[in-house]
């Protein structure tokens, strides 16, 4: 079965793209989509090399690995432009290379960010080649945020096309609200993925960082993916001081991550049925 829904990949010859694209050939192949590289030229007259460019580019990776990547050339920004074209393609995510905090180059650090939260697609942010060929361990940390329940829709997704193992990780706390509401999301995750048939087991992370640990079990395990979900309305000081979903992203283990914005037509379970 062809999924309709494209994955799309900001390309800017960059060895970072590359590598999204990489992930994203994997991916394609078995969930039987296509991949759309999108270009952003800042002039309208930078169009026509970029197309030679880009055709160069498809026709080596299709002689690589048997796929040819379609590819937009497109005049605007990337803080823009990028969530216009996941619109446009009803694409299912998108796949983004970054530094890491390092740097304030195009896609990295806290800019990375700002491009990821605008989108209601989630993001796959890669920042080295895959360690295998299929999507097998999912690290699935859980705080108190209700936004944690979307990410259920997208494991169950996983599960159906990477029959791929999720590790709910959780850290105790002492503060009595916090911990109901980490107690509720995570019953809520273990009952919404033992009724879709998927298998997971649950962690207890020791220490007191969610996002530390996560990281440190994420390493141990040599897991290929890391879900997030993104804070609603991030302020302007998350990004400039780095919001712990920055630290996520930039990990210097560079274990791939995504990331799944809050949206308010799945704001109530019943979303996820």
């Amino acid at each position: 079965m062809t999924n309709n829904r494209p994955i799309i990949i900001p390309w800017d010859f960059s060895e970072l793209a590359e590598y999204a694209l990489q992930h994203g050939e994997k991916i394609a192949k078995i969930i039987n989509c296509d991949i759309v590289l999108l270009h952003i030229v800042k002039k309208s007259s930078d169009i026509e090399a970029a197309t030679e460019k880009m055709n160069a580019v498809t026709e080596e990776h299709l002689e690589k690995y048997g796929i040819k990547p379609k590819f937009v050339i497109k005049e605007g920004s990337i803080f823009t432009d990028i969530n216009k074209m996941i619109q446009e393609e009803n694409a299912l995510f998108a796949i983004m290379g970054t530094h890491g905090i390092k740097g304030m180059q195009k896609f990295t650090g806290s800019w990375a960010l700002k491009v990821i939260i605008g989108s209601e697609a989630p993001f796959i942010v890669v920042q080295d080649s895959p360690i295998s060929e299929k999507i097998n361990n999912v690290v699935f940390p859980v705080d108190f945020k209700f936004s944690e329940k979307e990410k259920l829709v997208w494991a169950d997704f996983l599960h159906k096309y990477f029959n791929c193992i999720f590790h709910i990780c959780y850290i105790e706390t002492s503060d009595p609200l916090f911990k109901k509401k980490i107690k509720a999301n995570m019953i809520t995750a273990k009952k919404f993925l033992k009724e879709k048939d998927v298998y997971f087991e649950v962690v207890k992370l020791e220490g007191k960082n969610l996002y530390d640990e996560t990281l440190n079990f994420s390493k141990k395990i040599k897991a290929d993916l890391i879900m997030i979900a993104t804070t609603k309305n991030i302020s302007f000081h998350d990004y400039m001081l780095g919001a712990s979903e920055q630290k996520m992203i930039a990990n210097e283990n560079k274990i791939p991550v995504m990331t799944i914005n809050p949206r308010k037509d799945l704001t109530k379970f019943k979303g996820f049925n």
